[in-house]
């Protein structure tokens, strides 16, 4: 579909349902778009129009969307894309490992960054248990790289090296270990 404006293609397809004479539709290319939400003008679009300016102000243009799709974690594998299609994240470390792209998103969503509501006066954080948690993040992380290494052992049929990765599996979650068929 082109822009209303031109002969580009439409990336922006605005529908106003506000209207009691039945639904306006806009259909826009990006270039578009940002002229008439930037106007300020009253158009049958205004109440859309804070939203997708907040959008098109992140300056994420094609590339530089595909480029960041493309960014992966070193720990689980996940891609930006992937979050982007199923709304959740792989490891404890990919808040880490995406936390610049991330901030935008936020921001977008919530306005800020910092948690305004209520917590649970029990489980107050310290610092201690601030230090469990970096831990906690950090074995979470290594389990995974773990557990894909030895899979790829497996693959490669490297059994011995792949019961070794086992047997560093099984020492961080704290499993004994398993030999033969006892029980």
């Amino acid at each position: 579909m082109k822009c209303q404006y031109c002969d580009k293609p439409a990336t922006f397809h605005i529908t106003e349902l506000t209207e009691p004479d039945g639904p306006q539709v806009l259909h826009l290319c990006e270039q578009h778009a940002r002229n008439v939400l930037q106007k300020g003008e009253p158009t049958p679009v205004s109440s859309v129009a804070g939203a997708l300016a907040k959008q098109l102000q992140l300056g994420q243009t094609k590339e530089e969307l595909r480029k960041l799709d493309q960014k992966e974690c070193p720990v689980c594998g996940i891609t930006f894309f992937e979050f982007r299609n199923s709304g959740r994240l792989g490891c404890p470390l990919d808040y880490d490992h995406f936390e610049a792209d991330l901030k935008p998103l936020l921001i977008n969503i919530h306005d800020s960054l910092e948690h305004t509501g209520k917590r649970p006066t029990r489980a107050a954080a310290t610092a201690d248990s601030q230090a469990d948690l970096i831990r906690l993040r950090k074995e979470q992380a290594d389990l995974i790289r773990l557990r894909k290494e030895m899979e790829a052992a497996v693959e490669r049929e490297e059994y011995e090296r792949a019961s070794e990765l086992r047997d560093q599996i099984n020492a961080i979650q704290g499993e004994p270990k398993r030999r033969g068929n006892a029980i």
